[in-house]
């Protein structure tokens, strides 16, 4: 039986769920939540001090994407963008179409969006990957039809960490507007795992739409953006104030604002240096599980490669659930997950790792470490040092023995 200490660590390797605040975030966020707490509304002295510092985030986050400030709208976060993103522009140009192209592993904050916009007789194409996780743009280019008024492809997949060729996607969707003298189809991207890695210029990406999360790059949870394109026009879907150019009414979170603003400029900064130490991490855990443990496998792209994010390491665990390693682990108090936390409570298998070719019962044994700033190499050893162990002894418990035989069309 495995001894649980008395004393235990606190290992948190679930930067893809959520992150913590930054001090220097936190720092810059407390004014705005004790003395300057005017309503941005207001015609005095302390609406105006709260309306300028929304103004002057607007051309902070601005700024690093190459967009203006006029192109900024702010939300609850990104599952808000992501809904005003593709709703918004059904409902605008739903004349002008009613097809959708996605791909297999988005985020349940843009599929079961699209998912509702199918009931209401939109026709969806749904892109498949391959085992790496990353889509065929030449079968995206296929796709195009003259009736398609939304195309939403993530940056950057938060389960295992593989980059799409948003760039070249983009390309090709300008070449098919000059080509048939169109506007359509609007191309979005939710970048929600992507900031603080990858270069997020609107520009070279040439995406019309555009989502960020605060809770992921150590700013406030609850707090969003949705990158609006100029001349790009959606309609709302909440009521009720002119806010955000009537986009997303409602009184703004001022605070949660100021700190998106901050946090986001901190992670672009410092972005290079943090890729390469967190690359060089995440391949020391690898590296370990697979020397340590047999029967183990990496999902999506190879570490290091340009095609996947530097702190991602998803590994299959055959014979074992991933839910019981997960629990096991805490004990110890390392944290990490199986997939997306958004359905962390669901015993369903990712439908991610089932796009790329994974077997159910490989699906289901899968993890997810999310590497950032608070890790070091020590906190690794200490997983190392107690991972083998567990996995062993669950393995003695399960009636699957699957074998080492790695899946034939997941084979690297």
């Amino acid at each position: 039986m495995l001894k649980i200490p008395k004393k235990k660590k606190e290992i948190y390797f679930d930067h893809a769920a959520t992150t913590y605040i930054d001090k220097k975030v936190l720092k810059i966020m407390e004014p705005y939540l004790k003395e300057e707490y005017g309503n941005p509304s207001s015609l005095y002295n302390k609406g105006r001090v709260t309306k300028r510092a929304i103004t002057d985030s607007k051309k902070t986050i601005a700024s690093l994407l190459h967009a203006l400030p006029e192109n900024i709208i702010f939300t609850s976060g990104g599952t808000e963008s992501d809904n005003l993103a593709i709703f918004g522009i059904t409902k605008a140009h739903q004349n002008s179409g009613k097809h959708i192209i996605t791909t297999t592993i988005e985020h349940h904050a843009v599929s079961e969006p699209i998912e509702q916009l199918k009931k209401q007789g939109f026709e969806i194409t749904y892109l498949k990957v391959n085992k790496e996780g990353i889509v065929n743009v030449k079968e995206l280019v296929k796709a195009i039809r003259p009736d398609t008024v939304l195309i939403s492809i993530m940056h950057a997949n938060n389960e295992i960490g593989s980059i799409q060729p948003i760039e070249e996607i983009g390309r090709e969707i300008l070449k098919f507007r000059k080509k048939n003298q169109t506007n359509f189809p609007y191309f979005h991207t939710d970048a929600c795992q992507s900031a603080g890695y990858l270069d997020l210029d609107v520009e070279k990406m040439h995406v019309d739409l555009l989502t960020l999360n605060g809770g992921k790059i150590y700013g406030p949870k609850g707090i969003g953006i949705l990158y609006l394109r100029r001349g790009v026009k959606i309609e709302p879907i909440m009521f009720g104030g002119d806010q955000e150019k009537k986009l997303r009414p409602g009184t703004e979170n001022v605070p949660a604002i100021v700190g998106l603003a901050h946090a986001f400029e901190l992670v672009q900064k410092n972005s290079e240096k943090e890729k390469i130490r967190l690359e060089r991490l995440s391949k020391y855990l690898w590296k370990e599980v697979e020397k340590n443990i047999p029967k183990v496998q990496l999902n999506g792209p190879e570490i290091g490669s340009k095609d996947r994010l530097p702190n991602n390491v998803n590994i299959v665990f055959l014979d074992i659930e991933g839910e019981a390693l997960i629990l096991y682990l805490d004990e110890y108090g390392i944290m990490c997950s199986t997939g997306s936390a958004c359905t962390s409570s669901s015993l369903k298998p990712s439908h991610v790792l089932l796009a790329i070719g994974l077997p159910y019962e490989y699906a289901h044994g899968s993890l997810r470490f999310s590497l950032g700033h608070c890790n070091s190499k020590s906190d690794i050893d200490y997983i190392i040092k107690h991972l083998p162990k567990i996995v062993e002894q669950l393995r003695e418990m399960s009636p699957v023995n699957l074998g080492v035989k790695k899946h034939a069309k997941y084979k690297k």
